[in-house]
């Protein structure tokens, strides 16, 4: 048996031959193929605006910095979470607050920020991040309930849910859409449901907003339109740009997606059929609300403990299969530099591990990785 990762991409022959096409072309930086793959997301996604960039990180960069978020500005994101959103924020030096979630999902709800704005005293918020763990979209609905209460931006990490949607008045919502948020960010690392390599998008329904990336995104340069080869700059950008040979790839991959979703759904069934009768274990729950992009399979432990946690994973590795954590509780980094706990977020973080869920995960290694899973109980 080869050694199976938790997650990798997909690429075919033709995502191969559109990017060699490119790589032959006159133009292989920002051009033709970046403005038709951000028009196919946008359409996509059902959002008025959508601007690529080179990673989810600097699309959550691009959000925050076209919100105007500055210096004690709060911002209220969940305490599981990937290292990136806490980064981002930082660097606007804002006063950063970390939601607790369930215990299960690892998701964060309003309620868990209405319970950290009564217990720090918070009457105003400038941005509310969310994050749909996993690819399962909780919640999408009901943030938009603080904007009038804080007077806040919400702001969805969608890093793990293109292709999600969510139920609201009997409409399927596409994570992406903002129909309840400001803007939404998402990720085209190779291990999400498309790639691009490396990348990122960026889609909202304010011209305002949109505007505003447009420019940061290429280092604030506001091009004369009448004399493109002028320009001036009124705020300071990054080159955030993505390339013609990538949005090639992300035009060919998106294609896909569809095939991609159905594809890691049917593993998820896989999962939850083969691991049923495993009394050691908590299955994610797939609720009738919403449709997952399902980019994790992510498990918790009925008994939560570091010490098991960490010899399953081993124990896995030695017969060369890989989980991992998602994630680490962001106050644990030193980085933080501060005493916090959550009492959920512990929970979760003692208990849940991810599975291996990926295009062409046969049927025969996720009996393999059960069958071994299984084993490791049995010897406990």
């Amino acid at each position: 048996m080869k050694f199976i990762p938790y997650g990798k991409q997909y690429i075919d022959n033709e995502d191969v031959k559109v990017v060699s096409k490119v790589l032959k072309s006159d133009l292989i930086t920002s051009g033709h193929q970046v403005n038709k793959f951000e028009e196919k997301i946008k359409k996509f996604l059902n959002a008025k605006f959508s601007f690529t960039c080179n990673s989810g990180t600097s699309a959550l960069f691009l959000a925050l910095q076209s919100i105007g978020l500055k210096k004690n500005d709060i911002v209220i994101m969940p305490s599981i979470n990937f290292i990136a959103s806490y980064n981002v924020a930082k660097l606007f030096n804002s006063k950063i607050f970390l939601a607790d979630v369930d215990k299960y999902s690892g998701q964060m709800s309003p309620e868990n920020i209405i319970d950290i704005c009564k217990k720090f005293k918070i009457k105003k918020i400038k941005a509310v991040i969310t994050m749909y763990n996993g690819g399962y979209p909780d919640n999408a609905e009901k943030f938009k309930s603080l904007k009038k209460k804080y007077k806040c931006y919400i702001v969805e990490d969608s890093c793990h849910a293109l292709g999600a949607t969510y139920k609201y008045n009997k409409k399927d919502i596409k994570i992406g859409s903002c129909f309840h948020s400001d803007i939404s960010t998402f990720s085209l690392h190779p291990l999400k449901t498309i790639t691009t390599g490396e990348g990122g998008i960026v889609t909202t329904n304010s011209k305002k907003i949109g505007e505003k990336i447009k420019k940061l995104r290429s280092l604030g340069i506001e091009k004369n339109k009448m004399y493109h080869w002028k320009y001036d700059v009124e705020n300071i950008g990054f080159n955030f740009r993505l390339n013609d040979f990538q949005c090639a790839l992300g035009i060919s991959q998106l294609s896909k997606i569809s095939k991609f979703i159905s594809f890691r759904k049917k593993i998820f069934k896989n999962y939850q059929n083969l691991l049923r009768n495993l009394k050691d274990i908590n299955l994610p729950k797939h609720r009738n609300n919403y449709q997952s992009s399902h980019h994790l399979f992510i498990i918790t432990l009925k008994k939560q403990s570091h010490t098991i946690k960490d010899n399953l994973i081993k124990h896995m590795l030695k017969n060369k299969i890989f989980l991992q954590y998602h994630y680490i509780p962001v106050y644990k980094f030193k980085v933080f530099n501060g005493k916090f706990i959550n009492k959920n977020s512990e929970i979760y973080y003692k208990s849940a591990l991810s599975l291996p869920i990926y295009y062409g995960l046969t049927y025969e290694k996720q009996k393999y990785i059960v069958k071994k899973m299984k084993r490791f109980f049995e010897k406990k």
